[in-house]
């Protein structure tokens, strides 16, 4: 027996708790001053690194599941660019052809949703399953006059902070445990993703032992505590990052 959901349904069925999981529950974020083009305070030493480039920040998402965006934004600001939410969206493919949703089934969690290998897929507004990838993000950064280039390895990280370059990756909220899941293109193509933490980050930094994270999400009600800026170690950071399929994106200003 199969079980599909949306996230309608599991509102309606299973209440605030069940949602705990999911829901961020943010307003939008307030128009983009600069109160919030801020740089947080290093984790330490910058000197502590063996690169390590600060990185604008904001004080929230853009809208509750706009991840791919906010981290976008605050790549290009860095290099003095502030592309606003909808300069992105008009910069992406958008794949309305079905609004994603789930289903257990006994090999496996399954997601039917759009082309997330060139588009976006889903209502970011309400929708935890909403999503991209870096081929789909691409084209907007080299809308603004970016030059990006696909990163998939510790070494590819470590050589593009080394030049200059910010990072943009997908992971998992927090780098916590994930729910492993398939994502169902229309044309039936398969991608490992995650089901309920999907998130995306910005790679500002690393030594040795540490990636150093800017995300933007900050503190929400799933976790008060969450700095904008923090370490994480490599082996966590490659197995939740390895769940996303080795998902990310180097990013520099042309020349």
């Amino acid at each position: 027996m199969r079980e599909r959901l949306t996230r309608r349904d599991m509102l309606l069925a299973g209440g605030a708790a069940a949602m705990s999981q999911f829901a961020f529950r943010f307003e939008r974020a307030e128009s983009q001053s600069a109160a919030i083009r801020n740089v947080p305070a290093p984790v330490r030493d910058p000197a502590a690194y063996t690169a390590y480039i600060p990185t604008a920040s904001k004080t929230g998402p853009f809208y509750i599941y706009t991840c791919e965006f906010d981290a976008a934004w605050a790549i290009m600001t860095t290099f003095g660019v502030e592309a606003s939410l909808d300069e992105q969206l008009a910069a992406i493919a958008i794949d309305r052809r079905r609004e994603p949703w789930y289903e257990w089934r006994s090999d496996g969690v399954y997601i039917f949703g759009g082309d997330i290998t060139t588009s976006y897929s889903g209502d970011f507004t309400s929708n935890f399953l909403c999503r991209t990838t870096w081929r789909g993000m691409s084209p907007v950064f080299e809308s603004f006059g970016f030059k990006v280039s696909r990163v998939s390895t510790r070494s590819r990280i470590e050589r593009f902070l080394r030049r200059g370059r910010l990072i943009w990756i997908k992971t998992t909220v927090d780098f916590r445990d994930w729910t492993p899941a398939t994502w169902i293109t229309p044309e039936g193509n398969q991608l490992p993703v995650v089901l309920s933490n999907d998130h995306a980050m910005v790679i500002i930094g690393y030594n040795d032992e540490v990636v150093v994270m800017r995300d933007v999400l900050g503190p929400t009600d799933t976790n008060w505590e969450r700095p904008y800026e923090f370490e994480v170690s490599w082996d966590r950071f490659l197995a939740c990052w390895g769940a996303q399929g080795n998902d990310g994106l180097a990013v520099a200003p042309a020349g």
